[in-house]
């Protein structure tokens, strides 16, 4: 009796055409919100995403949103992940969105926030890993 090879059946994919940009938009729409709770200005805000124009950056809070480079999408991802990790170590939301500004001996006595603003993409995800580590890994 021989059995057939059996080859497993690629699932069909979920996403339509359009969603990745309104993920993305969702994301930036996250972002800036989160950046208006830690107090941001302007230049620090651009600085975390990456350093677009002043321009882009202004049709980015009016919500004009075209494709998103992709070195911004991973900041944003990661800035997302760091928002989500302080809402799981700090039940106060002020709290944890005063954290980002204080300092921190994990980072040589500055803030986290100064870490980020250092600009590039590895800033961001060392501030991510850092709070990923202890709140216990995922």
């Amino acid at each position: 009796m021989s059995a057939a090879l059996e080859l497993p059946v690629r699932p069909t994919p979920i996403r339509q055409a359009g969603t990745r940009h309104a993920e993305e938009a969702a994301m930036l729409r996250a972002v800036l919100n989160l950046f208006d709770r830690w107090q941001l200005t302007p230049a620090q805000a651009r600085i975390l995403l990456g350093d677009p124009s002043e321009r882009t950056f202004q049709r980015w809070r009016k919500g004009e949103v075209a494709s998103l480079p992709a070195d911004t999408v991973f900041r944003l991802g990661t800035l997302l992940g760091i928002h989500k990790a302080l809402r799981y170590m700090f039940a106060d939301p002020a709290r944890a969105y005063a954290w980002v500004r204080a300092p921190n001996a994990a980072f040589g006595g500055h803030s986290a926030l100064d870490r980020m603003l250092q600009g590039a993409p590895t800033n961001l995800a060392a501030v991510r890993a850092y709070l990923d580590a202890e709140r216990g890994g995922w």
